[in-house]
């Protein structure tokens, strides 16, 4: 598709790159709304739960080993599209599953699909203008936002409609959910035939006429040959490297710094609690004793926040710079997370007979074990960890998942629900401001051209791995160390994070990822020429 503006075409290319977020926030959303059902389907404990949802990330673990080396033999397009097949057969097995080993499989293939967040990166680093950059590659985590917005909206009207409409029930609107994202999926295919291949790859190919036009399409003509110039120049400055000399160049003394500074913002982004709070929403707002209904209103709610603190990152990225997001946001999410530790500390749990009443009442309306309840007739627990291993003894793993829920909304007293929540938007805002959308943009920019292909995989990666140990163990967690505890461990990783960022994190805003290989790595022979 073309268009007669430069800064158009590279809008369209960039946004139907991004537009894999969209599916990913989609699957999020949708698995954090289908989790209860399918765990009451297929009876899982909180490990169990944590590998359904932890498992696409194992698969993004196993992507991230090839996906530097297809994107340097196919080019960044190519596998773009790769992704949205798979995505969609992810989609197919997910909502066809009859057994919870087949839905791990979907869950898995999904995840290596979400190396397209990598890639899109990879891509919209490379045809993006240095003074518009961090805008593109924000703009993934914006779509990320607009997905999970859409899925909790559609996930919410289903729930809701559960009371009214027979042919939907707790059996089946899981699989509802995990499928509709087909949809979008088709469309991402389509849209992706629509774009060229990125010119930096073009040119380390030697196909420098190509990617002439392709400049040609994202610049203005002026700027074109200088551009080529010190594309070339980087390139060429080294000789070419396979994929085990670039992992060997990207982790040799030169590039240390690039490295650690990577890394330490991978753990500090996936770390400090986001896939807790995206993957598990439900459970969360479960913790301050909301309805099933309410909990999944909320999830809208968040998906709102998210979406408008990412378009307001993507407004000042360029204005503001990364380093001054990063470490105000950094900043929010230390108190937002203290915030909410503190809201839940006093919490308790009181079976009085006010309780009591609400819950026969609900549980002989649902059919529901009434006889569970007796023994808890006038007890008190300080804890919801004390609360939960006591439901873990009294209901079976099938019928758990559907009353958790309703137990803690009709017997919590003491938590400070404005604390809670205003710690829990606060924290999707700073993430959304900040580190969210601001680490792809920081990966796209500071690794050489030679090892990017590798680069942002491993970076990638390190990010993965990060985020999978908190998703995969927050049911555990909740039932072993209670909510308070666990955001009071996101707060002191936010705060080591806070320190090592303001410490050496350096401000990338308007340079071209040649001058940034200049500026971190150190002197080469580049040619002085015109931004990219």
């Amino acid at each position: 598709m073309r268009f007669r503006s430069p800064d158009m075409n590279v809008a369209f290319f960039a946004l139907v790159a991004a537009f894999g977020g969209f599916v990913f926030g989609l699957d999020a959303a949708n698995i954090s709304g289908a989790l209860r059902f399918v765990s009451a389907e297929f009876a899982l404990d909180a490990i169990q739960q944590g590998t359904l949802v932890g498992c696409a990330l194992l698969g993004v673990i196993v992507a991230l080993f090839f996906t530097g080396t297809l994107c340097e033999r196919f080019g960044r397009a190519k596998v773009l599209l790769a992704i949205g097949i798979t995505y969609s057969l992810s989609s197919l097995l997910s909502a066809l599953a009859v057994s919870y080993e087949m839905l791990l499989v979907g869950r898995f293939i999904g995840g290596v699909a979400f190396a397209s967040i990598t890639v899109s990166a990879m891509y919209i680093g490379e045809i993006s203008p240095a003074d518009k950059r961090g805008k593109f590659v924000s703009i993934n985590q914006f779509m990320i936002g607009l997905g999970l917005l859409a899925a909790f909206v559609i996930n919410y009207f289903l729930v809701k409609a559960m009371a009214t409409q027979p042919w939907l029930d707790a059996n089946n609107i899981w699989r509802i959910m995990l499928g509709a994202e087909l949809i979008a999926n088709v469309v991402w295919i389509a849209l992706l035939c629509c774009i060229p291949e990125s010119p930096r790859w073009l040119i380390k190919k030697g196909r420098q006429e190509k990617a002439s036009a392709i400049f040609a399409r994202i610049a203005e003509p002026e700027r074109v040959p200088g551009l080529i110039e010190q594309v070339n120049a980087s390139i060429t400055q080294e000789a070419p490297l396979n994929t085990a000399s670039q992992l060997r160049r990207l982790f040799s003394r030169d590039l240390r710094f690039v490295v650690m500074l990577a890394v330490a913002y991978a753990v500090v982004q996936g770390a400090t609690g986001m896939n807790a709070v995206l993957f598990f929403a439900p459970m969360v707002f479960e913790q301050v004793g909301m309805s099933v209904e309410d909990t999944f209103m909320q999830t809208i709610t968040t998906g709102a926040v998210g979406l408008v603190a990412t378009l307001i990152a993507i407004g000042f990225v360029e204005k503001l710079g990364r380093r001054t997001l990063t470490v105000a946001g950094l900043v929010l999410v230390v108190v937002a997370h203290g915030s909410t530790s503190w809201g839940f500390k006093q919490a308790t749990y009181v079976f009085n007979d006010q309780a009591m009443t609400a819950l026969i009442t609900h549980f002989e309306a649902n059919n529901l074990p009434v006889k569970a309840l007796e023994s808890l007739t006038d007890k008190t627990f300080s804890s919801d960890v004390a609360l939960k291993r006591e439901l873990i003894a009294l209901f079976d793993k099938n019928t758990l998942p559907m009353v958790s829920g309703v137990i803690i909304e009709k017997t919590i007293i003491g938590v400070n629900a404005p604390l809670v929540l205003f710690g829990i938007f606060a924290f999707l805002a700073a993430f959304n401001l900040s580190i969210g959308p601001i680490m792809w943009v920081i990966f796209s920019e500071i690794f050489p051209n030679n090892v990017r292909s590798v680069a942002l995989p491993f970076a990638a990666l390190v990010q993965t791995i990060s985020s999978w140990s908190i998703q995969q163990f927050f049911p555990w967690q909740l039932d072993n160390m209670g909510v308070a505890n666990i955001f009071l461990l996101y707060a002191a990783i936010g705060a080591v994070g806070l320190v090592v960022m303001f410490a050496f994190l350096p401000e990338t805003k308007g340079k071209t990822i040649e001058e940034l290989e200049l500026e971190l790595v150190g002197p080469t022979s580049l040619p002085a020429g015109d931004k990219s």
